[in-house]
């Protein structure tokens, strides 16, 4: 049955007929910003046309911008996963790929990865160990070293310019504290005080600008954008705002050791962290690692307290999101408690 809530040429690429190769059948996922189409060996990634202000989908050509922006940035670490960015067409009437006719969406494709061996998958199962961390390390130590820096990019390593990331998460989750809720006044009022106490240390920052530590980095490195198969894929990297991306590659790293953490795997998020220093020579990531956690943290427990807002979704996915939002507001405690 067809839902007629999703756009049109949703609704065309859901018929396995639509693709010029194998399909027996289209799966969609969908996410606050995304329709992602995964048909037989490929995947097609599609942008909503939404704007939330520090992410603007709203018009044919910004889609088509992203897209690319999306492309070119993944292939830095996943250049055989990345095949390029594809049109959707109508003519006469008949919606499909590429081809004639009036273009109507831009979208992304890419070869699908073994859902099986997707991080978290992997994680679920008991199955990670420090032999992925290694093969992990491998691929992050080049990539930073490899990747973009300049003055301009260096600009958003400063105090100032990470303060506005960090500050903006609790101006806009201030309204959502609660006694009886996930985020209370007591968790809040340290948390914040932490992260606004390492803000006012400029000569933190500044010495991870003068050490090089600032780059294009990846901006969401977790366990639900690595894939563990024959070789390593990290993919799905911030490509709608370059403020997200620029950082410093402690901030970077951070996220996976936090997610670690979240996933009662400390000791295996410990030797990452050392693993990863000792490969790249930063001898100055342990003195930011904690203010980044927390800051990593905060930021999942604010997208679960945004979500289980949301009235479109159904109660057991609010109480989902509600409780771990509440596991990662108190991770971001014990990580400012001990700073």
């Amino acid at each position: 049955m067809t839902d007629t809530n999703l756009p049109a040429y949703i609704q065309a690429l859901l018929q396995p007929g639509a693709y010029d190769h194998p399909v027996d059948e289209v799966r969609l996922v969908q996410t606050h910003i995304s329709f992602v189409l995964l048909a037989g060996d490929f995947v097609y990634k599609f942008k909503k046309p939404v704007d939330f202000g520090f992410l603007d989908f709203s018009t044919l050509e910004r889609r088509r911008h992203c897209c690319e922006q999306e492309v070119r940035l993944n292939r830095r670490l996943c250049p055989d996963i990345y095949l390029g960015v594809i049109e959707v067409r109508r003519q006469g009437g008949v919606i499909g790929l590429d081809g004639d006719g009036e273009i109507i969406e831009y979208g992304v494709r890419m070869v699908r990865m073994p859902e099986e061996r997707m991080m978290v998958r992997v994680i679920e199962a008991g199955q990670l160990g420090r032999e992925q961390i290694d093969a992990i390390v491998d691929v992050l130590v080049p990539f930073y070293r490899q990747a973009a820096h300049s003055s301009e990019i260096d600009a958003f390593g400063t105090a100032g310019a990470v303060a506005v990331n960090v500050l903006e998460n609790f101006e806009q989750t201030e309204s959502f504290i609660s006694d009886s809720g996930p985020l209370s006044r007591e968790q809040f009022d340290r948390i914040s005080a932490y992260a606004r106490g390492v803000l006012a240390r400029d000569d933190l920052f500044e010495e991870r600008i003068r050490a090089g530590r600032i780059r294009d980095c990846h901006g969401d490195l977790y366990s639900a954008n690595i894939c563990l198969a024959d070789k390593v894929y990290i993919y799905d990297c911030i490509e709608f705002n370059d403020r997200f991306r620029y950082c410093d590659v402690a901030s970077d790293v951070a996220f996976l050791a936090m997610d670690l953490d979240f996933h009662d795997l400390s000791d295996l998020g410990a030797y990452f962290i050392e693993r990863f220093g000792n490969q790249s020579g930063d001898q100055g990531l342990g003195a930011m690692l904690d203010f980044y956690k927390c800051y990593r943290a905060y930021v999942r427990g604010k997208i679960g307290l945004f979500t289980a807002a949301d009235p479109a979704v159904d109660a057991s996915v609010r109480q989902a999101n509600l409780e771990a939002a509440a596991r990662y507001f108190r991770l971001a405690d014990s990580y400012a408690s001990r700073g």
